[in-house]
């Protein structure tokens, strides 16, 4: 019998039902903490909320003054903040502090399990549970391992297309405390949440959205979660406090992807057995007959079956079971095209026409950071066209984007390892020994691009790298541009940097990495 002992999985914690505040009123001369500033507007929309709510605010952060440096100057240089009432603890964090505030507000990426400041916090509350107990907007929710931007940024673009009055928010890097007080009733609020999001609302029974989506789940964060049901467990949180008067939308296609060691393939059909809520399904293939949803035809329209019975928002005069909701898209690739259905079928429940969803989604042009557009330069007879797909931080969205396109493409990708299989993207370049997609690889460096060197070699996929910096790995492919011949049958060739992991070390963030690839691009190879 071994001596070693099996280490136990974290204590899952659950927070006290409600929020902290009774109302808004109630934060007036209260002490808060706002644990982790950072640089992505969380934190600093965090400070000006409780401050604009006449509180006294302590902004904490083991980051640096000039690490945080934009963040401080943003709040520093408002002139409508009392900053007579704002504290900054940076470079360190100090018990005394969490011990003596009234409240702690948490940013989402720090772990509950073993902290010792959280453990001191008389209370806990986040920006996204203040939002849920003080906005009486319809809530979208939205999570996944991936595609969750695209199809919050796609959701929110119909809906305002389509005349609401909705807002965006959450993982997004947006915080909806910036928007609270625009919203009501009649406001819908688009949320992209994140596993650690998720987690940090348990228990408190604040998350009751109106229609709540699943994206692709694959095995993601698990240097953060000791298991993949860990992972999903958090990821269930956004139905759980649904009912039969609001909609959740789950995966129907398998997809052994998702398995991360638990021998399921298919998570779509666990949460249609546990939600409560009227279930919809989104599938590339036609789904069976009884089973409402969306899926892909053959030509890759988009085609949505609901039922007048169930779904009771829908006008009255809708009759047919099944309509066509979606036709030509501007931004490319397949997994693109099934988060914006998924969008198509939100509109769709929101009471907007297919015509006009058609017509709407059809105009959507994507967002940053995820096979982004950006540039266009021509050298020889050949026009090289760039794309950033920054926000690609999983090996599955890396490989969907070397796919992309329908042809060949110059590759770009590397980072830093976050205990991810890496192979998918090796296996998405190569089939039987052959390159099919990539016309040339190029690595940035760090710890996942030495996991991805090991599948490539094993592959005999060739490649240059791994480069140091953004700047040296792209003045290498210009050099081999500038070397090389165009093809006599192809005037158009596509650059696309999809890294398929994240960023740390290199970079503030994975849309820090994208803007400065994106600038480093335009020095580089100019118009």
């Amino acid at each position: 019998m071994s001596d070693e002992i099996e280490p136990k999985a974290p204590a899952i914690h659950f927070y006290p039902a409600g929020c902290f505040f009774k109302s808004l009123e109630d934060i007036r001369d209260k002490k808060i903490v706002v644990m982790g500033l950072g640089l992505n507007g969380g934190g600093e929309a965090s400070v000006r909320f409780f401050l604009n709510h006449g509180a006294f605010v302590l902004a904490t952060d083991m980051k640096s003054e000039a690490d945080l440096k934009t963040t401080v100057d943003s709040l520093n240089n408002d002139a409508s903040l009392d900053k007579s009432r704002l504290t900054y603890r940076l470079g360190e964090h100090r018990i005394e502090d969490f011990e003596e505030a009234d409240c702690v507000i948490k940013n989402p990426g720090v772990k509950y399990d073993g902290n010792k400041f959280l453990a001191a916090a008389k209370a806990i509350e986040t920006d996204i549970s203040l939002f849920l107990a003080f906005s009486k907007a319809p809530i979208i929710a939205v999570t996944g391992s991936k595609g969750k931007s695209s199809t919050v940024s796609a959701i929110y673009y119909g809906l305002r297309q389509s005349g609401f009055n909705a807002f965006l928010g959450g993982n997004i890097t947006v915080s909806p405390l910036t928007f609270l007080d625009q919203t009501d009733e009649t406001t819908p609020v688009v949320l992209e949440l994140s596993s650690w999001q998720l987690a940090d609302l348990r228990g408190r029974k604040l998350l009751k959205p109106k229609v709540s989506i699943i994206t692709k789940i694959i095995p993601d964060h698990q240097n953060f979660y000791h298991s993949m049901l860990a992972y999903v467990n958090d990821k269930k949180l956004i139905y759980a406090d649904q009912n039969k008067k609001n909609f959740a939308i789950f995966d129907f296609d398998s997809d052994p992807a998702a398995d991360g060691g638990t021998l399921i393939d298919n998570w779509g059909d666990i949460f249609a057995k546990e939600c409560k809520a009227t279930i919809l399904r989104y599938s590339k293939k036609q789904l069976p007959e009884g089973v409402l949803g969306v899926w892909q035809d053959k030509k890759g329209n988009g085609l949505a079956r609901l039922s007048t019975k169930i779904l009771d928002t829908l006008p009255q005069d809708y009759e047919k079971t099944t309509e066509t909701v979606l036709k030509d898209l501007i931004v490319p690739g397949k997994h693109m095209r099934a988060n914006v259905l998924n969008a198509a079928l939100v509109l769709r429940i929101m009471g907007v026409s297919p015509e006009r969803i058609i017509e709407v989604l059809g105009r959507w042009n994507g967002i940053e950071h995820r096979l982004e557009f950006f540039h266009e330069c021509k050298i020889g007879k050949t026009t090289y066209r760039f794309y950033n797909d920054s926000a690609a931080t999983v090996p599955e969205a890396s490989a969907e984007a070397t796919q992309a396109f329908g042809k060949p493409v110059i590759f770009l990708t590397g980072g830093t390892d976050k205990g991810l299989d890496l192979s998918p993207i090796a296996s998405a370049i190569c089939e039987n020994g052959k390159n099919i997609v990539p016309k040339s690889v190029y690595l940035l460096g760090g710890t996942a691009t030495e996991k991805m060197i090991f599948d490539f070699n094993a592959r005999k996929i060739g490649y240059k790298g791994p480069f140091n910096s953004l700047e040296e790995l792209l003045t290498t492919l210009k050099a081999d541009l500038d070397a090389s011949t165009s093809l006599s049958d192809q005037n158009t060739q596509i650059v696309v940097f999809s890294p398929g992991s994240t960023s740390f070390g290199m970079f503030k963030n994975e849309f820090d990495r994208g803007n400065q690839f994106k600038a480093t691009v335009k020095k580089i190879f100019g118009k």
